[in-house]
C-alpha cells in the first residue's frame, strides 16, 4: 500500500482523516492562493487543491507515495470570501452572510507519480440573522480570524447555522465520503486501527 501524505496545515483536516482511521504523514506546502482575474470560485478551489497536492508530491518519492491536498472556500453571490484580513473585514463578511444562504466549496486532490485526480463538493449553508453586537463578540472569541468566510461551523460559529444542505465534513474542510472513495481508488485504506 502506498504511503499517504496530507499537504495541509489545517488541524481540522488532520482530525477528519484521523476520524476515519486513515494513516498519514504531514507535509508543509506553500502555494499562491490569490484568485485569478475573473476566476470562477469552483475553478479556484480546485486549482488550489491540485496545487497543494502537486507541491507535496514534489517533496516525496512519487513511486511509493500519494499526496492529498484540499481547499475550502465560502462563496456568496459568486464572490469568494477568504480568510478575513482584519476585524472590519470579518464583521463585513458576517453581516453579508447574515440571514442568507451561501455555498461552501471544498475540493480534494490526490496525486501520485501517475497523475492527479480532483473532486469538488458543494454544500449550501443558511445563516440566521446575526446582530452587530453578536458579530463583535464572535470576533473577540478569536475563532473567525483564520477561517474562510470568517466562521467555523465546527466551533462557536455553529450557532449561526440554521440549515445545511450537503456535506458537513466538507464545510469543516474535508468531505469524508468523497475522500474515502478517492483513497480507495488509489489503493489506500481507511478504518485502520492506527493513524496519526
Amino acid at each position: 500500500m502506498p504511503a499517504l501524505f496530507l499537504a495541509s496545515a489545517s488541524p481540522r483536516r488532520r482530525e477528519l482523516l484521523t476520524q476515519i482511521g486513515v494513516p498519514f504523514s504531514l507535509l508543509s506546502v506553500s502555494i499562491d492562493e490569490t484568485p485569478g482575474t475573473a476566476e470562477a470560485p469552483d475553478a479556484y478551489v480546485q486549482r488550489l487543491a491540485r496545487g497543494k497536492a502537486l507541491a507535496g508530491l514534489a517533496q516525496v518519492d512519487q513511486d511509493s507515495a500519494c499526496v492529498l491536498g484540499a481547499d475550502t472556500t465560502v462563496v456568496l453571490d459568486q464572490q469568494i470570501l477568504g480568510k478575513p484580513a482584519d476585524k472590519a473585514d470579518a464583521l463585513a463578511m458576517l453581516q453579508a452572510l447574515s440571514g442568507r444562504e451561501h455555498q461552501v466549496m471544498t475540493a480534494i486532490a490526490l496525486a501520485n507519480g501517475a497523475g492527479c485526480e480532483v473532486r469538488l463538493v458543494c454544500s449550501r449553508v443558511r445563516f440566521r440573522a446575526i446582530g452587530v453586537d453578536e458579530a463583535e463578540r464572535y470576533w473577540a472569541s478569536g475563532e473567525p480570524q483564520d477561517k474562510a468566510g470568517g466562521y467555523a461551523i465546527q466551533g462557536w460559529g455553529a450557532v449561526f447555522v440554521s440549515s445545511l444542505e450537503g456535506s458537513y465534513s466538507a464545510v469543516v474542510g474535508l468531505p469524508l465520503c468523497e475522500t474515502a472513495q478517492l483513497l480507495e481508488a488509489y489503493g489506500l485504506r481507511y478504518w485502520c486501527k492506527s493513524s496519526v
